[in-house]
């Protein structure tokens, strides 16, 4: 495991092969795995979903740890 990933966790990426879903770590830390699914659409259907980047979505869906992003969304969509 590569030190980022100790830090801040592992950053998963998915992609569909036929009918199996595979995901490695982007990091380089050669960790992953794969699941097979009955169809190749069922497959690239679940490794498009997962494969999402919810950057945009911080604020909006922000754990309550995180209220300060919360607050700062709230006041900036008032202007």
């Amino acid at each position: 495991m590569s030190a980022r990933c100790a830090v801040f966790g592992h950053r998963y990426r998915f992609r569909a092969e036929g009918p199996t879903m595979t995901w490695t770590c982007e990091r380089g830390c050669a960790v992953g795995g794969s699941k097979t699914y009955p169809s190749a659409a069922e497959a690239s259907r679940y490794a498009t979903a997962f494969d999402r980047e919810d950057g945009g979505a911080l604020g909006r869906r922000a754990p309550l740890g995180l209220f300060p992003l919360r607050l700062a969304r709230l006041l900036r969509g008032r202007r």
